[in-house]
């Protein structure tokens, strides 16, 4: 998906250095998959409480692609190495 039309579908987006994560609150469906995969990434009691640059892009797509609903989506930006 591209980032316009996760937007429009009510998907907020966290800004990181090689890549950006999307989450949707009302799709959520709470699994814990994100925390559970990697706390550092996805805390909680941080604000924001996604931080894409607390790992390299391919733990955070790792980790996003364990999320059963869908709430969870990345886009990886061209040309970005970490």
């Amino acid at each position: 998906m591209e980032e316009k039309e996760l937007v429009e579908q009510g998907y907020r987006k966290y800004h990181g250095e090689t890549i950006d994560v999307y989450f949707n609150t009302h799709v959520c469906e709470h699994s814990g998959n994100c925390v559970k995969g990697n706390g550092a990434i996805f805390d909680l009691k941080r604000k924001p409480w996604i931080d894409p640059d607390q790992a390299a892009k391919e733990e955070v797509m790792r980790v996003i692609d364990t999320c059963p609903s869908g709430a969870l989506q990345y886009i990886q930006k061209e040309g970005a190495e970490k």
